[in-house]
């Protein structure tokens, strides 16, 4: 139950160069990644020379917030901030995702103000940011073009973000923000799947804004970040707070000296473990999953047997526990964003005039 996840962290992300064992043991990944990486690159080629051409929707500002490494880089934390950020200027704001993992292809709108679809039509993220930004409109579906029409001539939208957008090309962004993890940059700098990147590094040449996601110490220098001329925020991602199985608010210190199992189904599990840590717990043991893992009910049982002979509190992240299922005690950790260098360049891709504000 434990062991994938982390062992996938230890290939992507190496924490010293890799033996010649190792990459021997690893090379027919390495072969799949050409293939890909090919692949890959003539897209890019017919987009750069636009034989294939992006829709742009008049009247609608659409800001794209994507990665080129595949999960854990801080991307929704990120369209968290700038949803609140947008609505707090008095934009009509929309957000246009994909759903990962959800069970349905039909095409869904909805808002956290009114009833919210189950988990399985869709996905675990847009009902995350649903419930954390009430006040935007999420769009779920493959066709983020027809999402974008909507948004606009259905729903008088002005701005939509484009969740994970930097590699969906058809439709045309005003800015292209990209999330960069500074603890861990661009991994092993190998494409999928021997690497944890979706696109070459060139690619990041293509954004129009860096946001970085601070390390807690002296981040590793990145040569490919030198070579992006884009403007650059630095944010700094922290916990804000507890929330108990009940829905009570409670202080980051709530857990201190307490006893927890750690639950998560993520890309990298490892930020959320040194988080819990850092909150004053004692973590006793971890239930780590893949990303966006569907926890069956046998699972979960044997979740809480673990917490049970530890005498441990469960505790998740809010991702986590939208996949959750009723009845299942938990305790959530929120993460909550702020912008450290560079607010002027934020406001101006967001295209907010007048001074900077607080954020």
């Amino acid at each position: 139950m434990t062991g994938s996840p982390t062992a996938l962290e230890r290939i992507f992300y190496p924490q010293a160069p890799e033996p010649w064992t190792r990459r021997a043991l690893l090379s027919p990944l390495a072969l799949l990644s050409w293939t890909y990486s090919g692949a890959v690159r003539l897209r890019g080629a017919l987009y750069d020379s636009r034989l294939l051409r992006a829709e742009h929707i008049e009247g609608l500002r659409v800001i794209s917030i994507g990665n080129i490494n595949v999960g854990g880089t801080g991307k929704t934390p990120a369209v968290l901030h700038l949803a609140e950020l947008l609505i707090r200027e008095g934009r009509k704001v929309g957000i246009l995702t994909r759903g990962y993992g959800r069970e349905s292809q039909e095409p869904l709108t909805f808002t956290g103000t009114g009833p919210l679809p189950d988990v399985t039509e869709a996905g675990d993220e847009p009902l995350l940011l649903a419930r954390r930004c009430p006040g935007a409109r999420l769009f779920v579906g493959a066709d983020r073009v027809a999402a974008a029409l909507r948004a606009r001539d259905e729903f008088g939208l002005d701005t939509v973000l484009l969740d994970d957008g930097f590699q969906h090309r058809r439709l045309h962004r005003d800015e292209d923000l990209v999330v960069v993890d500074e603890a861990v940059g661009l991994g092993n700098g190998q494409l999928l799947p021997r690497g944890p990147l979706r696109e070459p590094p060139s690619a990041l040449r293509r954004a129009t804004l860096l946001w970085l996601r601070a390390a807690s110490g002296d981040a590793a220098p990145n040569p490919w970040l030198e070579t992006v001329s884009a403007p650059r925020i630095r944010t700094r991602y922290g916990p804000t707070a507890w929330w108990d199985p009940s829905g009570t608010e409670h202080a980051t210190n709530a857990l201190e000296g307490r006893p927890v199992l750690a639950l998560a189904g993520l890309a990298r599990p490892g930020g959320f473990l040194k988080t819990v840590t850092a909150l004053g717990t004692e973590v006793r043991d971890a239930a780590l999953f893949p990303d966006h893992h569907r926890f069956s009910g046998e699972e979960l049982r044997q979740v809480e047997a673990r917490a049970r002979q530890q005498g441990a509190l469960v505790v998740t992240t809010e991702k986590d526990a939208v996949r959750l299922p009723a009845g299942f005690e938990a305790w959530v950790v929120r993460l909550g964003v702020e912008v450290l260098e560079g607010e002027a360049h934020l406001r101006r891709a967001l295209g907010l005039a007048g001074e900077t504000r607080d954020l």
